[in-house]
């Protein structure tokens, strides 16, 4: 989101009449906050009900997927609890006139080419772009198809890349989340700095293995492979479940 402001996109959708807004599964308390630390200059509204994401859906513009499962792993990597009684929704962008035309569309599809739609947004410079080109087209009835291929904004690390930072970022003991929390710095920064942390973890075991009994250092790290083993699992199962926001989608408690 802080690319629509970096980027100038902010003005000019207001240059052109219109405004912009930032919708989100949280309770409207944090996306007052994340407003507030990511210095955005248009308003967040939380969604934790999905109202929003489901009227989108209702009226035919946009369906938005959910991830259903367990909130352990994103909880673990936060200092205030986690409050998505109907789990989190999937980013998406769609673009409205007065009238209810569509301009532009996209949702994210979780896979593992998004890490589960961890990451790969459209370019905010690209949806405006697009935008532009409806608004400009002939047709002032027609809504824009939904963007299948849109200009990314970041490609995914490898998924074995991703999961090594998880399990640095847990200190080797757990898989932890770079959820965002007020004041820590941007997922970028923090997760290098979790990969720098194999260095010495993996010299750790060399020195254990080079100054010990090979049996018990072996079988410590038997161990503690079987236990992350089993963290990835865990986590990967919590990620993988994924809804399609439509009015006969039910209801999570």
């Amino acid at each position: 989101m802080r690319s629509y402001v970096d980027d100038g996109i902010v003005e000019k959708v207001r240059g052109a009449g219109g405004e912009l807004f930032a919708i989100t599964s949280e309770p409207q308390h944090l996306a007052s906050q994340a407003n507030e630390h990511w210095e955005l200059n248009f308003e967040n509204i939380g969604d934790p009900h999905q109202e929003i994401s489901r009227t989108c859906s209702e009226r035919g513009w946009l369906t938005l997927y959910a991830n259903r499962g367990s909130l352990d792993f994103l909880q673990g990597g936060t200092d205030w609890e986690v409050e998505h009684p109907k789990g989190y929704f999937q980013p998406g962008v769609i673009a409205l006139t007065n009238q209810g035309r569509i301009l532009y569309r996209w949702r994210s599809i979780p896979s593992l080419n998004n890490l589960n739609g961890t990451v790969a947004r459209p370019a905010a410079a690209y949806v405006w772009s697009s935008i532009q080109e409806s608004i400009s087209a002939n047709s002032s009835s027609d809504h824009a198809p939904l963007d299948e291929n849109p200009v990314i904004d970041q490609g995914p690390p490898p998924r074995p890349l991703f999961f090594s930072a998880l399990i640095a970022n847990g200190w080797f003991l757990k898989l932890k989340s770079f959820a965002y929390s007020p004041g820590v710095a941007p997922v970028p920064q923090r997760f290098k700095k979790a990969l720098s942390r194999w260095w010495l973890f993996g010299a750790s075991w060399a020195t254990a293995f080079a100054m010990l009994p090979t049996v018990p250092v072996s079988l410590a790290f038997l161990c503690w492979t079987t236990w992350i083993g089993y963290q990835i699992k865990k986590t990967a199962a919590s990620l993988d479940v994924q809804i399609e926001l439509t009015a006969n989608s039910g209801s999570a408690t």
